[in-house]
Formats: C-alpha cells, sequence, structure tokens
C-alpha cells in the first residue's frame, strides 16, 4: 500500500522522543495506552511486567532472527494476527490489523511476515492523544513517543511523503485524509 522512498530514509535515522535503556524508567514516564513497535521491545515491556496493548513483532531484531526466549515469551497464539508486509513498506494488512487492534479491549500481537519497523508512523496516526508509541533505536535503546497532536503531524507529514495510495492507507487508520496535516 505504502513504500518508503530512498530520499525519506534519513527522516528515520534521529528517535522522535527521548531514548530509554530501562522499561520500567520508561513505563513510568509513558501514557497508556502502550503500543510497542519490535520484538525486543515487546519483550522488555512485558519483562518489566507490562503487557502493551498492541505489540507489532516480526521474529527479528537488527535483521536478524531473535533467540528463543524472545520468541517464546511474545508467542501468544490467544490475542494474534497474522500479517504480510514487505521490508520498507506498509501493507493494507498491516494497518488494518493496527487500527483494530488499537480498538479492541484485549491486548493483541500482530506478528508481520515481512518488516515492522514503519509501524511507529501509522501506531501513532492511530492511537488514541494520551497514548504513548514505542519502538527500537539499534544498539542504542527503546524510543517514546507521546502521542500529541504535534506527534500525530509529523508522522502524519512521513507517511504523505511514501509512495503509494496515502488516502487509503488514513482511512483504514480512521485519519480524516481531507483534514490537512500542519
Amino acid at each position: 500500500m505504502l513504500t518508503l522512498p530512498d530520499d525519506l530514509r534519513g527522516s528515520f535515522k534521529d528517535p522522535f522522543g527521548p531514548v530509554y535503556t530501562d522499561a520500567a524508567a520508561l513505563l513510568a514516564d509513558a501514557g497508556r495506552p502502550v503500543i510497542a513497535v519490535g520484538d525486543v521491545v515487546t519483550y522488555h515491556l512485558r519483562q518489566a511486567g507490562h503487557a502493551p496493548s498492541v505489540a507489532l513483532v516480526d521474529g527479528k531484531t537488527k535483521r536478524e532472527a531473535v533467540d528463543a526466549e524472545i520468541r517464546e515469551a511474545l508467542s501468544d497464539p490467544e490475542h494474534r494476527r497474522d500479517v504480510e508486509s514487505p521490508p520498507g513498506a506498509l501493507s493494507e494488512s498491516l494497518l488494518s490489523a493496527l487500527a483494530e487492534a488499537v480498538a479492541a479491549a484485549d491486548p493483541i500481537t500482530i506478528v508481520v511476515d515481512g518488516e515492522e519497523d514503519l509501524a511507529a508512523l501509522p501506531a501513532v496516526l492511530a492511537a488514541p492523544l494520551g497514548a504513548t508509541v514505542v519502538y527500537g533505536q539499534p544498539d542504542e535503546g527503546m524510543v517514546r513517543v507521546d502521542v500529541t497532536e504535534d506527534a500525530k503531524a509529523e508522522m502524519r507529514s512521513l507517511l504523505e511523503e511514501m509512495d503509494g495510495d496515502v488516502a487509503s492507507a488514513l482511512a483504514i487508520l480512521g485519519v480524516d485524509a481531507t483534514e490537512e496535516s500542519r
């Protein structure tokens, strides 16, 4: 549905919020619900006693398979949704599953066949104000993004620069496509 153009890749190098190495400290500062993007991030949040409302995982960290301990800790067949999304892209199935999971009463783990790295963008757009999206910053830690109007505007602006059907992607996420981003 959407793919990341090469000239936009640099926009994702710097973290979109403060970086933490301690999951308990991050959770103390986080709003609710918490949406986690990444296997290692989700694992650390769960180890700190908090199951994210939505977790997006792909079985990999830094393009390598996660170890068995993390894989087992993240397996939850009862509250699991399987989707496909190729690297450098956001698929319709990922966006739909994300929107449904954010609205669900129970925690949902979205297992991505492909790559979930870009999912922080639509997660911020789909999340309610006051929520927190957490994603991994390789070799640095976990990034906390507070879901505010400004964060939503920044993520929407980046999403609008991607190649593909932006209007349909926004509609799936429940974002008014006619409303201009700031």
